[in-house]
């Protein structure tokens, strides 16, 4: 029968085809071919109905013989075909257990965060304990409270960030000094580290958002005196006896006396460079003695209680502790700059 050798054949290469294929995409095609809509078998069907009536019963069956058979060998070939593909994914990723290890690269401190903690270990060995305020401030406890006169330039916008009229980003930790003081008797021995932000222009000793390091105390007979020999015992500590303390006059609401506090700057060891302008010294924060209308805000007895407070910045301190020119550099996230530390 014609019908019969052309099933022979087609099934002849069929299997062949089928058999051969590599990969997925192959065998899909192949299927298509054989058992698709407009497959060759749909063409044999097709034929069926110009054949004798007595015949077209066994060349169904002898068409669905064939079907059902190319359906199973391209599901078998599928089937491998995944398999194999599985065990190829499973080569490629197995681990040589006798290859020696990797070595994590292995992180490490920030220096601003390294400086911090070293400057925060050197006062808690002075006696200070560490205190904590928010960042995001009322009016009151910025200014009012620290005996800035109403129209004090640090108000306007054009210095501090605003939240609404009466909240602000503080731009100094000297906030957190009243919130502990009004919680709190004498005597007080603080330092409060945190972030301040400042409608500063970005070079390189200043930027708009920074780190300070805030100081405390208030006793019975606090002078001036004890404040200079606190901050140069400090500054020993962190940059040997080379480093000298400078206190230059200077006017802070809320303190009086107020000096500026400049240490020898280390990148020119005194000698004047561009980023201490000639001086020889970088400014790295102010202090003074505690106004006493401060703590007659909070309640204290200014006849029996005195104090002193300073504020340095964390940047600044890492300049000079690490010979850096550009405080920007801190912030770059740059790691060539942060893998030296």
């Amino acid at each position: 029968m014609e019908l019969e050798d052309r099933v022979k054949q087609i099934q002849q290469e069929a299997q062949e085809a089928i058999l051969a294929a590599t990969d997925l995409q192959t065998l899909e095609d192949l299927r298509v071919k054989y058992l698709g809509r407009n497959s060759i078998l749909r063409q044999e069907y097709s034929r069926i109905g110009s054949l004798p009536e007595e015949d077209r019963p066994l060349a169904g069956q002898v068409l669905s013989k064939l079907s059902n058979a190319l359906q199973k060998l391209c599901e078998g070939r599928k089937s491998a075909l995944l398999q194999q593909a599985e065990q190829q994914k499973l080569q490629a990723q197995a681990l040589d257990v006798t290859l020696p290890g990797r070595i994590p690269r292995a992180g490490h401190q920030h220096p601003l965060l390294a400086t911090l903690d070293e400057m925060v270990e050197i006062f808690l060995g002075l006696g200070f304990i560490v205190a904590e305020g928010p960042e995001v401030e009322d009016y009151y406890h910025s200014f009012e409270a620290l005996n800035y006169p109403e129209y004090h330039p640090a108000m306007d916008e054009q210095d501090t960030f605003y939240v609404s009229d009466d909240v602000l980003l503080r731009s100094q930790t000297s906030t957190v000094q009243i919130r502990y003081m009004e919680t709190h008797e004498p005597p007080v021995q603080i330092i409060v580290p945190g972030r301040c932000y400042r409608r500063d222009t970005v070079d390189a000793t200043h930027g708009h958002t920074f780190n300070q390091l805030e100081g405390l105390l208030v006793d019975e007979g606090v002078t001036f005196a004890d404040l200079k020999g606190t901050l140069e015992i400090f500054a020993r500590e962190v940059f040997g006896d080379r480093c000298h303390v400078r206190f230059r006059p200077d006017f802070f609401p809320f303190t009086e006396p107020s000096a500026e506090i400049a240490l020898t700057c280390t990148l020119c060891d005194g000698q004047g460079c561009r980023v201490c302008s000639g001086t020889g010294y970088l400014e790295v924060g102010g202090s003074g003695q505690v106004d006493p209308n401060v703590l007659a805000g909070v309640g204290y007895d200014t006849e029996k209680y005195t104090g002193f407070a300073f504020g340095v910045g964390i940047e600044r301190f890492a300049m000079l502790r690490h010979s850096i020119a550009d405080l920007r550099l801190f912030y770059s996230g740059d790691m060539r700059f942060l893998e030296q530390f």
